[in-house]
């Protein structure tokens, strides 16, 4: 089973449109067709951004991130962190990448093209939701 990273900003984009992330996370994701790694760390960015005031503005956002949230803790592994890493210039987004060195993860889903840069980490593509799905979705 592919081992996947979710960068924050693709959840929030599956929560405000019917997109490509929307088919990852509910075709994929939430029917445990493919693994979620996951770390206290990322797992708080993800409840700190969902529960954000600029997205009330979206129908039902606060039940529908309420009920992924919940999900996601309950389906994915977690790992511990055990090393920092200073790779990227959004040194906020690095916990992905700590996440990716702990977990082996296969691929880390991201939006950010900007500062997710590199197409690899050790052992874990760097991939646009597109990307994913058109190339290595199972």
């Amino acid at each position: 089973m592919q081992k996947l990273i979710l960068d924050t900003n693709v959840i929030v984009s599956a929560l405000i449109s019917s997109s490509i992330p929307t088919k990852i996370l509910y075709e994929l994701v939430l029917t445990k067709k493919v693994d979620v790694c996951l770390s206290e760390e990322v797992f708080a960015e993800y409840v700190e951004v969902l529960n954000r005031d600029k997205f009330a503005n979206f129908v039902n956002f606060k039940t529908k991130a309420e009920v992924v949230l919940n999900k996601m803790r309950e389906i994915s592994s977690f790992y511990r962190i055990n090393r920092k890493v200073e790779v990227l210039t959004d040194t906020s987004d690095n916990k992905f990448l700590e996440l990716a060195a702990v977990s082996s993860a296969d691929y880390l889903v991201t939006g950010n093209t900007l500062d997710f840069t590199i197409t690899e980490f050790e052992y874990t593509r760097i991939v646009t939701p597109r990307e994913y799905w058109d190339d290595f979705a199972k």
